[in-house]
């Protein structure tokens, strides 16, 4: 087997191990949980369900956003882009371990559903990082267009007294902004109509599993 080979096989071994991590190992954030306002003991029973749903929803986007990142980055056919990628998506973990937390101090728990978001969205990674780097980083840009209207909607329907969450979504809203500016500075071309619809409707797919599973 040749040395080009080889690499290629540790990188498909390291992206096992790295959904194994993001699946089923406690993530730990590189900072802390956003914010100083306190947890509300004030909340309703329904009000901490509802809150716990939309985080739920919020960390299975972000399985699903290290997914497409690092879908993306296997595939990536200049070394700025796979950087790119990378970068953010560690950036990404902090999000997927802030929301973990936030989970687990209102007493839900993560979508059932996390290791299938995490396998589709790897394979669409792969597929729009197969179609060229431009075309991938215009893919990255869209996804963060999108998530910063999902996060815009769930900032309305927080519960008024959910104070901390609202302060994690506030800044997973301004990195995931950040995140779409600098793929497309990088050179990320605009998407198709058709490819941002089917991007909206799988989406709201995630999005109303996850909210229930």
């Amino acid at each position: 087997m040749s040395a080009r080979q080889y690499r290629l096989l540790d990188r498909v071994l390291g992206e096992i191990n790295k959904a194994i991590n993001v699946l089923y190992a406690a993530p730990k954030a590189s900072q802390p949980l956003p914010g100083t306002a306190p947890d509300a003991p004030v909340l309703e029973d329904a009000e901490r369900r509802e809150a716990s749903r939309l985080m739920r929803v919020n960390h299975a986007g972000e399985v699903a956003a290290q997914a497409l990142y690092r879908g993306q980055a296997l595939v990536a056919r200049e070394p700025a882009t796979r950087a790119l990628m990378e970068r953010s998506a560690q950036e990404e973990f902090d999000h997927l371990a802030w929301c973990a937390e936030r989970i687990d101090a209102l007493g839900g728990h993560t979508s059932r559903l996390n290791p299938l978001w995490y396998g589709g969205s790897f394979v669409i990674g792969a597929l729009a990082g197969l179609r060229g780097d431009r075309f991938s980083l215009g893919f990255i840009t869209e996804t963060e267009h999108q998530v910063e209207q999902h996060l815009d909607s769930h900032l309305e329907r927080l519960p008024v007294a959910d104070q901390r969450s609202r302060e994690v979504l506030d800044r997973m809203r301004h990195d995931e902004i950040r995140h779409g500016r600098n793929a497309s500075a990088s050179g990320g071309q605009p998407l198709p109509l058709p490819i941002r619809l089917a991007m909206r409707l799988t989406s709201r797919f995630m999005t109303h599993g996850s909210y229930w599973i």
